[in-house]
This record gives structure tokens, sequence and C-alpha cells, in this order.
């Protein structure tokens, strides 16, 4: 395990090779934008969900005849990443399918992590190519998690969401087992501005998907969008512990969702996989700004 530390004169971004997991964002002033993992809340800072995002139904999932078990979100947050490159300000992570992974996700993969600073800006970009002859299936996701509340003597419950649309959106629910039932909830923001009441997160995460929203900002008591992520990914989250009154709110954007419940069908036919054929590569990203 080993640190590689991005910087300019706005931003400094530090990345563990544990799971290619950026551990920090911090303003030159000091101020840090990133969860700091305490597992009194939640463990992680910000993991790459890879080949899953989410749960899938009973823990297992069906390739063939086969049945294979996996946890939450995957494992490559799990796993050793190797440095490819880094830069003052870009680094380059790998990951590549060996016999432990095959065992438990019987499909090659190479997944590229990279991080590039801007002037305020870090992007995070996943690279995830198809070595092999057979159809690669996966998904792919990210979970930073951000400070909120950021000063002391401020409550989560002061701070806002901001969405890029001011139109209602749809939230699946996330119920048994971590899958998504056929409920549906409706979010009515107020011109783009949803506040962070105590119970906003009591059905865990909100699960928007259909391209409703690409650009999701956290709001400071003073009305300052103190931190925003950008993305073209046609699905996103916004999870904190239920009922902990957490103080960090995770926005995620995917390439991908936790199954319905019930599913018990292949896993190449879940909703919002992805597929590469022999030698394609598929690329995504998103780009956290901090004010």
């Amino acid at each position: 395990m080993s640190q590689v530390i991005l910087k300019n004169a706005t931003i400094t971004v530090t990345i563990d090779t544990a799971g290619a997991e950026m551990i920090s964002i911090q303003s030159a002033a000091g101020q840090e934008y990133l969860w700091s993992g305490d597992p009194q809340y939640w463990k992680r800072h910000a993991p790459v969900l890879f080949p899953l995002v989410g749960s899938v139904w009973n823990k297992e999932f069906r390739v063939g005849e086969k049945t294979f078990a996996m946890g939450q979100h995957g494992f490559a947050r799990d796993m050793e990443f190797a440095v490819l490159s880094a830069t003052d300000t870009e680094a380059w992570f790998r990951l590549a399918s060996d016999e432990e992974t095959l065992a438990k996700y019987p499909y090659e993969f190479v997944l590229d992590i990279g991080y590039r600073l801007g002037e305020n800006t870090v992007e995070n970009i996943w690279r995830v190519t198809n070595p092999a002859q057979e159809p690669l299936h996966f998904s792919i996701g990210g979970h930073p998690a951000f400070v909120c509340p950021k000063s002391e003597g401020e409550k989560q419950t002061d701070y806002r969401l901001w969405f890029d649309t001011t139109e209602p959106m749809t939230s699946a629910i996330v119920r048994e087992g971590g899958c998504v039932s056929d409920e549906k909830k409706t979010i009515v923001t107020e011109d783009g501005y949803l506040p962070i009441d105590a119970h906003l997160f009591d059905d865990d995460a909100l699960v928007i998907q259909h391209d409703q929203c690409h650009k999701v900002a956290l709001v400071d008591p003073a009305g300052v969008k103190y931190l925003t992520v950008s993305f073209s990914a046609p699905l996103f989250g916004v999870w904190s512990c239920p009922g902990k009154n957490a103080p960090f709110v995770c926005i995620e954007p995917w390439y991908g969702r936790c199954d319905a419940m019930g599913y018990v069908g292949q896993w190449a036919d879940r909703t919002w996989g992805n597929t590469l054929q022999a030698g394609e590569t598929f690329e995504g990203a998103f780009t956290v700004e901090i004010r």
C-alpha cells in the first residue's frame, strides 16, 4: 500500500493504491472536502465500484449454469492497484484480472483509474478494457463521500443539495437485500434546491435514473455551492448513513445499479449493465469542483 499526491496552487488530492481510492481533497487554505473514513459512520472515502454497483439479489449472480457470490459494490475497492504513471497533476492506476478475480467473476478485464487536476477540480476517470475474445459484462461507478457540514458549529440539516434541473425527479427505492423495489418516489426541489433534512435517507440512497440530472452540488448555510460533482453517467445516487446524522454526503455517478428485488436472471442481462466486445474499451468520468 502506498499513496500518490497530486498538487497545484489551488487543490491537493491524495490517492491510495488500495482500491485506487481518493482519501483526501484539500484546498490551499487547508479545507478538507473528502470524508475522513471514520468507521463510526463509514470506513471508506471514495471507493471505485467495480464490477458491480450496489447489490445482487441474495448476494449471488449467474453466468450460464454457474452461480457466483458477490458482495455489495464488487471487489475492486478492496484490491491493490499498480501505479502506471504519476506526475504532479495526473496519476493512473491499474487492476487486471487474475486467478483470484476469475474465480469469483469469470471475465477477463483491465481496469485503469485516472485522476487529473484542473485549477480547482479533480477528474476521476474510469477505463475498462476487454482483453478477451468473449464479451465482458460489468458495471462501474463512484462512491465519493464529502464533508457535510464542513465547519464546526454547523449541522448537516443547515445544508442543501442543488441539482441542475428544476423539474421533479423520480427516485427508485432500495428495499430488501439492498435491491430496488417497484416503488418510486418523487423528489420536488425549490428551483433545484433540496434541504438535507433528518429523514432524507430513511429509505437508503436516492437512486436517480434515466439522465434526469448531470450536476449535483452541496450548498452551505450561506448559500455557497462549495462542492460540485459533474458527470455524464445516466444514473447517480445520493446517500448518507440512515439515522446516524453522519457528517458526510455521498454523490455517486454510476454506470450500473443494484438488482431489482427477486432478480434471478443472467449477469449479462442485468438492468443498466455494460458490455464490451473483444478489444473494446469503455471510458467514463466525473469531476469534483471545490470552492
